[in-house]
């Protein structure tokens, strides 16, 4: 029965997320009682993207060398530029700025390859640039904080480096473990109730994310509007900036790249920068988890067809 209910997920994944974070707003109370297992959640999802995938495809993007580090060039370097430059100049408030420039030099979601695979996108090569541009954070992230929005960050590099570092081969070692034990064939047979379980997985972390959000509207509505309508056009203007960037790499690739430029990992710059973040770094990094889980509904059925036979 509960793998019936999660192959039912998996196929119905995009809709699901959606409805997760709608939840959230909607019930506060359950948003605050999941923020403490936000962690766990975060790294389950890392281990599903990893359970989803072979190693013989993670060798191939290897292999393919040069296009992963043109991606994690643009992720890491050239996108958050970018965004300072135009953020800048636009009348936007200097808070809201710091904000989407230190987003833009986060790196991708963690559950990058696991929504990328939901949508028919090039899962491994979004596996390889996630984990890759987790590893080089710790260089990246506090100069150009620093470089682009005056900002010192307040964990250390060497913290963060074996934080980060920890994390990822903590994943890897779980997921291959989990592999050995159930089998490869039998991994491939339930695809779709390893993408539930992801689904499942990113439904908890997005509820609990919510938490403050829905009284932080309350209190102040145009100020959210705001931040929210800027956390859209963010995420988007990202993944068409993206997808343009690597278009000659083909659909599944050009697509993978353009959602890891927009979807950021907001909750690793968020304990980089502190209890003391400003109120207005911190509501962004919140209302920014809402396109990143509404999109993929809106994005599933144009992106299956244009990957189709790729």
């Amino acid at each position: 029965m509960m793998l019936r209910a999660l192959t039912v997920l998996g196929r119905n994944g995009t809709r699901v997320l959606a409805l997760g974070i709608l939840v959230g707003l909607a019930l506060p109370g359950l948003a605050r009682e999941l923020k403490p297992w936000l962690p766990v959640a975060v790294a389950m999802t890392m281990v599903g993207s990893m359970l989803r995938l072979e190693w013989g495809e993670i060798a191939r993007q290897v292999r393919a060398w040069p296009r992963v580090l043109l991606v994690l060039a643009w992720l890491m370097l050239a996108a958050p530029i970018l965004v300072a430059v135009v953020a800048r100049a636009l009348p936007l408030p200097p808070g809201l700025v710091t904000a989407m420039v230190l987003s833009a030099a986060a790196p991708c979601i963690m559950s990058a390859p696991a929504i990328c695979l939901l949508l028919g996108l090039d899962g491994a090569l979004a596996l390889v640039v996630m984990v890759l541009a987790h590893l080089l954070a710790p260089l990246t992230v506090p100069p150009l904080a620093l470089g682009l929005v005056g900002v010192t960050l307040e964990i250390g590099m060497a913290e963060l480096t074996l934080r980060l570092a920890g994390f990822v081969l903590g994943a890897a070692a779980a997921a291959e473990a989990i592999r050995r034990i159930v089998g490869a064939e039998r991994m491939r047979t339930h695809a779709d109730a390893v993408n539930g379980f992801n689904m499942l997985v990113l439904v908890v972390f997005a509820i609990a994310i919510m938490d403050g959000v829905t009284d932080a509207a309350i209190a102040d509505p145009a100020l959210v509007l705001v931040y929210l309508a800027a956390a859209l056009v963010f995420n988007a203007g990202l993944q068409a900036a993206g997808w343009f960037a690597f278009r000659g790499t083909g659909a599944p690739a050009a697509l993978a790249a353009g959602f890891m430029t927009g979807n950021r990992n907001m909750g690793l710059m968020w304990a980089a920068l502190g209890a003391d973040t400003a109120i207005g770094i911190t509501l962004y990094f919140a209302v920014a988890q809402l396109p990143m889980y509404i999109f993929p509904a809106l994005q599933s059925r144009p992106y299956r067809r244009w990957t189709r036979g790729a």
